[in-house]
């Protein structure tokens, strides 16, 4: 009985070494990157397998950090893993650092690793600039009105060809800024223009002056030239201000004569009433006359005789009323 548990035992041992080491050598595959190690040894570009582990314990991406590590040693790029790691952990893109410095050093581009750096973590796609340095874009502007002295508008568009400023990408102004200040100097330059056929003649003069005043001043482009794709005439807008500023003093002198003549009207209704009224204490003085006669009568200062008098007056001149109506009426009747 005692044989047979040693037999037993004797041909379970190895099987239980055999599950044991094949557990170990899963665990160390499974956990220990060496595949990733081995790939950048035979790269010439060695990897610390304690930093390989920190970097799986650490979560990060360590595919892309020994990817972009083994390009910069292979491209002579003086870059330490450590520099690696701390830009990924910024938040940056360091495999388009990477690729952005080799562009530059194949193009003997002037790119330190640091600029490369603050430039990604800034938020603009180094590489793409490294790109525009060496393969200059053209950017075109939006249609641009401007106004001749002569009063007629012209429409513009030009394309801007610019090559990235590397030294001036962090801090520097976009392309909205380089469209801004070409349109001002299209509308400045047309604007300063005796007549429009002088602009429609040389287009040419609105690139050379635009150029001239040094737009990309603070940006991040450097411009090299400003070209006039296309010029049209649009409307007369000299004509059309004066044809509104006549509309418009039209309506005042209306305005005006309105005016006058409400006042006119408000005096003549003045001068109605103001007559009326008068007429009115005429017809009331009238009635206190035969009053005041007797008045003077009964107080003794009017005579009999003096009324008489009077009274021979008044029918005198209704008579000479009666005479000269009739005449009145014949010379009417004769114009007729």
């Amino acid at each position: 009985m005692l044989n047979t548990l040693l037999s037993t035992a004797s041909m379970i041992t190895p099987i239980i070494v055999v599950i044991a080491v094949i557990i170990v050598l899963i665990i160390i595959f499974t956990f220990l990157p060496l595949a990733t190690w081995f790939r950048a040894l035979v790269s010439g570009a060695p990897i610390p397998m304690s930093r390989l582990i920190g970097m799986r314990l650490r979560k990060m991406n360590m595919k892309m950090i020994v990817e972009s590590f083994i390009s910069a040693k292979k491209a002579g790029i003086d870059l330490t893993i450590d520099e690696l790691e701390t830009h990924v952990m910024a938040g940056g893109n360091i495999l388009n650092v990477v690729n952005a410095l080799i562009s530059a050093h194949s193009a003997n581009i002037e790119l330190s690793s640091q600029t490369a750096k603050a430039i990604d973590l800034a938020g603009r796609d180094v590489l793409n600039a490294v790109k525009v340095s060496v393969n200059p874009k053209v950017i075109e502007t939006p249609i641009i009105a401007a106004i001749a002295k002569d009063g007629i508008e012209l429409r513009a568009k030009a394309r801007v060809t610019v090559r990235a400023n590397i030294a001036r990408l962090v801090g520097g102004a976009g392309e909205d800024t380089i469209i801004a200040r070409v349109g001002e100097g299209v509308v400045t330059t047309v604007g300063s223009a005796v007549s429009h056929k002088e602009v429609l003649e040389n287009p040419d003069k609105i690139s050379k002056t635009v150029l001239a005043k040094g737009l990309d001043s603070g940006t991040a482009f450097e411009i090299l030239s400003i070209d006039i794709a296309d010029i049209d005439v649009g409307r007369n807008v000299g004509a059309q201000l004066q044809m509104d500023q006549a509309e418009a003093d039209k309506r005042i002198a209306q305005a005006k004569a309105e005016e006058k003549r409400a006042m006119a009207v408000a005096t003549e209704q003045e001068m109605k009433a103001k007559t009326q009224e008068m007429q009115a204490e005429l017809i009331l003085a009238e009635s206190e006359v035969p009053r005041a006669i007797a008045e003077a009568l009964r107080s003794g200062k009017l005579g009999v005789m003096d009324y008489y008098n009077l009274k021979n007056l008044n029918a005198d001149t209704d008579m000479r009323n009666s005479i000269s109506k009739p005449e009145q009426d014949s010379s009417n009747d004769t114009t007729l």
